[in-house]
């Protein structure tokens, strides 16, 4: 049986699961773990109800494939039975050579038919425009395709979208980590604000507001910047794919159980 309609009101618990976007990676926290935009999102939701009012977890973790994520967190998600659940994945697949859009979105789909049978909301979330990605621009046509079909699947689903494609803002360099493959604190915060949006939430400050002026960057700076990025991320996250290895190998979830902010 379907789970009961839920609206803004009534969202007391939310569970995100995911990958290294979704934990947080290039959004420093306490100790050795990350916040993110799940849970910078999770703050503005608790801040809507009374005090301890409000239970959070997130299940995402680095690395993880779309198969990995449906059958380790999708379970632990439907055992949680949150009021609203964030599910984005098939990024890893996707960037994978030889990957097909369509497969990864035909079993993206399955899962959110799972889920929505189980929780009471479920908010699904495109890819991003890669065009000023250097590792990743070259894959734009495969997001775009991926990302068709997740709007396609909130349609048939009754889902609200983030739709990461259409924020502007986070196509901006200082939006990104300096791996250049994931977001910075402060692109962290633009999507925890779009998100809240998409609920219908009134958010402190718009996520896509400019951002301020920079002096222009000369070609030596930029050279040497592309060098510095290649040896100290991009050669070793070729290493980890030829090897086999994730990032999120022997890394569990940092709140795998429903608690009070």
């Amino acid at each position: 049986m379907a789970a009961t309609k839920t609206t803004l009101k009534t969202i007391g618990s939310y569970a995100a699961i995911g990958d290294s976007f979704t934990e947080g990676v290039g959004d420093p926290g306490p100790g050795d773990s990350y916040l993110g935009w799940a849970d910078r999102l999770a703050v503005l939701l608790a801040d809507q109800r009374d005090e301890h009012d409000f239970r959070y977890a997130n299940l995402a973790v680095r690395g993880k494939l779309l198969d990995q994520i449906v059958a380790e967190q999708v379970p632990r998600a439907k055992d949680l039975a949150p009021d609203l659940v964030t599910f984005c994945a098939g990024g890893n697949d996707i960037i994978r050579p030889g990957s097909d859009p369509d497969d990864v979105a035909e079993r993206f789909e399955a899962a959110v038919a799972d889920l929505t049978g189980a929780v009471g909301l479920v908010m699904i979330t495109t890819g991003f425009d890669t065009r000023g990605i250097p590792v990743l621009k070259h894959l734009r046509g495969k997001v775009a395709t991926y990302s068709a079909h997740v709007r396609a699947i909130a349609d048939r689903y009754d889902c609200p979208v983030l739709d990461l494609w259409s924020l502007k803002s986070v196509q901006d360099r200082r939006a990104w980590d300096g791996d250049r493959l994931h977001l910075s604190p402060e692109g962290h915060t633009r999507v925890a604000l779009r998100a809240a949006q998409v609920l219908g939430y009134e958010v402190p400050a718009d996520p896509d507001q400019p951002w301020p002026p920079t002096p222009p960057r000369g070609s030596v700076d930029v050279t040497r910047d592309n060098i510095q990025w290649a040896r100290e991320h991009l050669v070793p996250w070729i290493g980890r794919r030829l090897r086999g290895e994730s990032s999120g190998d022997h890394v569990e979830a940092k709140r795998p159980d429903l608690l009070p902010l």
